[in-house]
């Protein structure tokens, strides 16, 4: 049986997020088995953004599906394939289990199924958000600061229940949550941690990539800083594409 896998994203008008993209596509292609054919590797991970893209997210499946298991684009299968034999895994590279993870996502998949037929089976895995380890990457960003409190920054949904991950990984982290999209904000958080008396503050954006979002958030607590002019703020770099990142999205593709 032959595998691809595909790392879905939220996309962005932002070079930078599909840059970053592209490297961890890279960096989880060498995790792929030995026994791949070299050659074809880097046809066998590719990435897709699920919105700001000039297509469906569908079609890209699909797209990707004929560069990965077809001849170019002349859709020639590299050889007679038995039902079934091919298998394409898409992995959401998605913080919180929100409504692109859990409706948005599974419904273009099903197109794309639909599209492709029964010589190839499509598997939607995990989103990334809910491995295990990756509270360990965000407790080794908070071990590079030194802060008296820290605030785990991320963008929010509004799916219900959708925030008790986070909620759950900040628990564990020691730190409070604040939210871009949603209450509570980072300036609310702020204002509180201020009212208890901390003057060093952190904030870690939980956000896969730099991008417009975090700008936004870098010019956000320079304007704190000038609202809360007794306190330290220090801003942590979100996770980026790192070979620990890639790891993660390689166990999440046998789950």
């Amino acid at each position: 049986m032959s595998s691809a896998y595909l790392l879905v994203s939220h996309g962005s008008r932002d070079p930078r997020p599909e840059i970053a993209m592209q490297q961890l596509a890279k960096l989880v292609c060498n995790k792929l088995p030995k026994n791949h054919n070299p050659s074809n590797s880097e046809h066998l991970v590719g990435i897709a953004a699920l919105e700001m893209s000039s297509q469906p997210l569908s079609e890209q499946i699909q797209q990707f599906a004929k560069s990965a298991f077809y001849d170019g684009w002349v859709g020639l299968r590299l050889r007679k394939l038995s039902q079934n034999e091919n298998r394409l895994k898409i992995v959401p590279l998605f913080l919180l289990p929100g409504v692109h993870v859990m409706t948005d996502i599974p419904a273009e998949v099903a197109l794309a199924q639909q599209a492709l037929g029964q010589d190839m089976i499509i598997e939607l895995q995990p989103y990334l958000g809910s491995h295990p380890d990756l509270e360990k990457l965000l407790a080794k960003q908070i071990a590079t600061i030194k802060a008296q409190a820290w605030i785990l920054l991320t963008h929010g949904s509004r799916r219900p229940d959708s925030e008790k991950p986070v909620q759950a990984i900040a628990g564990s982290l020691g730190a409070v949550v604040a939210y871009w999209s949603v209450a509570p904000s980072l300036e609310s958080r702020v204002r509180e941690l201020v009212d208890a008396g901390y003057r060093e503050i952190a904030i870690l954006p939980y956000f896969l990539f730099a991008g417009g979002i975090t700008d936004a958030i870098a010019a956000s607590i320079e304007e704190l800083k000038l609202q809360f002019s007794a306190v330290n703020f220090q801003l942590a770099e979100p996770l980026g594409a790192s070979a620990e990142l890639a790891e993660l999205v390689w166990d999440l593709t046998d789950r």
